[in-house]
């Protein structure tokens, strides 16, 4: 993970889930010179639904037409996700969903999304979004990338968590001369996201691309032994995994328990993780640090609740703030610090240069003086 504080001394001028994200044992992927200019736009525009692409029964892909103008805001790398934000039922609702396009091979952004029973936002896109509608979408974010080096890549997948594997796997074929190979999990065939995608790179890669389909109608859940008699040889691999929560727990317990070091396993998680405790408020002049927080117009200020994030202190004061994955991931409570100091347990969303500029991701940030005084940000 990547970790940050924020220290501003001098105000200065500011110019539930579906799919959530949480990725250990990275670092955070840097932008590259070309997209240098808008590092720091967070904020979510418009982009036109261009195709949509029926998978399966339960899963489509929407390839997404980018302007000109936002391109150099939409470059991303293969693994990452982009953040929507949809109407429904007259309430605004975040989610992330990754890309499976590959920006090696594939000329434009795709994100496929797959059905959730009960899923808000998931069932709204696979029931109404057509080719031509307008979706709201923040520009890529996510460390779920390939890491350099010239080991096997090793993709345990199962269900939709072949998403971003998709993307992985179609550049690291595409991009290095790495062997690749993996293992997706799906209750039955019918459920195989990119099967003819996956075949085609099979046929087109042949021994450098090695594929094992686990249908669970067949051989059970997968088990530790699945996850042993999959591994290749040798310890010079990266592995990434994304799929249900059980799933991933087993994968990673299985590589930890016969010794591979934590680093070398990747793990996107679309679960809630343990939060951050919600810290109850207290009265006025019980605490001693003073937040203010300034969003929509309103500016308030209460004394601190010891551990208590930016995002929950603002919450208690009866405030709307922006939020999605509450993981330090995608960015959308990012907010400035103009005053005092604060420290942020996770951040894998902003870069040195805008730590270094007063932006914190108010999920995660906790005031770490005896003032913080923060203003969410009217653009997006």
């Amino acid at each position: 993970m990547h970790y940050g504080t924020a220290t501003v001394t001098e105000p200065a001028a500011l110019p539930i889930w579906e799919n959530f994200i949480i990725v250990p044992n990275m670092a955070l992927s840097r932008p590259n010179a070309e997209v240098a200019d808008v590092a720091h736009d967070h904020g979510f525009h418009s982009l036109r639904v261009a195709r949509v692409i029926h998978e399966t029964n339960d899963a489509s892909t929407f390839v997404l037409d980018v302007p000109d103008e936002l391109r150099a805001a939409f470059t991303y790398a293969a693994g990452q996700f982009c953040t929507f934000r949809v109407r429904v039922n007259d309430q605004s609702l975040l989610r992330c969903y990754s890309m499976s396009s590959a920006p090696a091979v594939d000329a434009e952004l795709a994100v496929t999304v797959k059905r959730t029973p009960g899923g808000l936002v998931s069932n709204w896109m696979l029931d109404h979004l057509t080719e031509g509608d307008s979706v709201e979408v923040t520009k890529p974010a996510g460390v779920f990338c390939l890491t350099e080096g010239q080991g096997d890549l090793v993709a345990f997948s199962a269900g939709s968590g072949i998403t971003p594997v998709h993307s992985l796997i179609k550049t690291a074929l595409a991009t290095t001369t790495r062997r690749v190979h993996l293992l997706y999990a799906n209750q039955d065939l019918d459920a195989v996201i990119f099967g003819s995608d996956i075949e085609a790179l099979s046929a087109e890669h042949g021994d450098r691309f090695i594929v094992s389909h686990h249908l669970d109608v067949d051989h059970g859940f997968v088990a530790p032994e699945t996850v042993r008699a999959f591994m290749p040889p040798g310890g010079d691999v990266e592995v990434y995994v994304c799929g249900p929560g059980p799933f991933m727990d087993i994968v990673e317990d299985t590589l930890l328990a016969d010794g591979l070091a934590p680093g070398q396993i990747h793990i996107e998680r679309f679960i809630p993780a343990e939060p951050l405790p919600e810290a109850e408020a207290v009265p006025s002049g019980t605490g001693t640090t003073r937040v203010t927080i300034e969003l929509s117009g309103r500016v308030d200020s209460t004394d601190h609740h010891p551990g208590t994030t930016i995002l929950q202190t603002a919450r208690q004061m009866g405030m709307s703030p922006p939020f999605s994955c509450e993981a330090g991931s995608c960015a959308t409570c990012m907010a400035k610090l103009v005053e005092g100091t604060a420290q942020m347990h996770v951040n894998n969303a902003l870069t040195d240069d805008e730590v270094a500029d007063g932006w914190i991701l108010t999920c995660q940030a906790v005031p770490s003086g005896p003032v913080a005084h923060v203003i969410y940000s009217e653009e997006g």
